[in-house]
């Protein structure tokens, strides 16, 4: 199986974290900023993909990154991923913004799951302090939540407990 790691920042947190997640994976590729990525069909190449996005734009119904991903989430909605396993992990702030904690990760998963992509990575409200997020499907996060600017302490553990359980459910990583 092949995982390949996509990412896009603006302070250089989310890069920080696709690589420390890239170190708990054994079969992933390394990380690559999607400013570097000239043509999307390269995300069909994979088996498995693992996303990382930020949100900047609190509160936006639409491009709530301020990144290269919102330019390209209609392209990614219109790709065939049917069999491909997506992840996808949000960087926000839960005591500044905590009514849009991690917004953007909604975003791009509705859009992966438009182009039929299998999506996985779910990870429990609990143990995490916020008032509302776009991001929450049902009683989960539709990805790995995090928050750099005032939990960062939880980071570590959080991100290796994902990353097992991305095991389980990508597997060849």
């Amino acid at each position: 199986m092949t995982v390949g790691i996509y990412f896009a920042t603006t302070t250089g947190k989310t890069e920080d974290i696709a690589e420390r997640i890239h170190g708990l994976l054994d079969g992933a590729e390394s990380p690559k900023d999607m400013s570097d990525v000239d043509d999307l069909s390269e995300l069909s190449n994979h088996d498995g993909i693992i996303c990382g996005i930020p949100t900047w734009n609190t509160g936006a119904d639409s491009e709530r990154s301020g990144t290269a991903w919102d330019t390209i989430l209609d392209e990614i909605g219109e790709l065939n991923l049917t069999g491909k396993k997506v992840a996808i992990f949000g960087l926000g702030d839960s005591s500044t913004y905590t009514e849009n904690y991690c917004d953007a990760m909604e975003e791009l998963h509705r859009y992966f799951q438009q182009a039929g992509a299998t999506m996985v990575g779910y990870v429990s409200t609990n143990d995490y302090t916020f008032d509302e997020s776009k991001s929450v499907v049902g009683s989960t996060f539709c990805g790995l939540p995090l928050d750099e600017d005032s939990e960062s302490d939880m980071t570590d553990a959080r991100i290796s407990q994902w990353a097992t359980q991305l095991k389980g459910e990508m597997p060849g990583l």
